[in-house]
């Protein structure tokens, strides 16, 4: 087995551990696997993806930089910059990152709704309703996805049913109101 595969093994252990929501536990395994592995771009990636969860946005840029640094063409890596960089009120930074990050990656659900996201508040609600309704046509369950798409239709005012049913599905109806409410509706 060569070194790569073995570090595969640990990076699927990795992403099983934080689909659960034990972020101690995976960050405690990057961080040992990062003692013998300091040039391994994906372990800087997946600690970047930990801090996120656990909140900490500064240690996650810190780790998505050195990512960047070892690789600079990771579509993840350009996915997670471009999230920070949404994130911190850096649309067009984000939105350069993301759409790279789509083009080498086409058709992840998350990349879309980033982008699609990013688009919807820098006023390109067109642009950022179809990446939406793109993200969602490839993970029809995804929640996250739903109340985006949502948000952003309520926004454009484009349809308010399809939004309702979008946050109902979500598990959001309350939020239905409190966005009718910021819009006027």
């Amino acid at each position: 087995m060569q070194i790569t595969d073995w570090l595969l093994q640990y990076i699927d252990q990795i992403e099983t551990l934080k689909a659960q929501g034990k972020y101690r536990e995976s960050k405690e395994i990057v961080e040992r696997l990062l003692l013998d592995y300091t040039d391994d771009y994906r372990l800087y990636e997946e600690l970047c993806d930990i801090f996120l969860f656990l909140g900490d946005h500064i240690k996650a840029h810190d780790a998505i930089t050195v990512a960047r640094g070892l690789n600079p063409e990771s579509a993840t890596g350009m996915y997670l910059l471009g999230y920070l960089s949404v994130t911190q009120g850096n649309f067009v930074e984000g939105i350069q990152l993301l759409e790279q990050a789509n083009r080498l990656f086409p058709n992840n659900p998350e990349i879309l709704r980033n982008l699609g996201w990013a688009y919807t508040v820098t006023g390109m609600g067109d642009r950022g309703i179809f990446l939406l309704k793109r993200a969602l046509n490839i993970a029809p369950e995804d929640p996250l996805i739903m109340e985006d798409l949502a948000v952003a239709l309520i926004s454009e005012n484009s349809s308010i049913d399809e939004a309702e049913d979008l946050l109902r599905r979500a598990g959001k109806e309350f939020r239905i109101a409190e966005l009718k409410a910021l819009m006027h509706i």
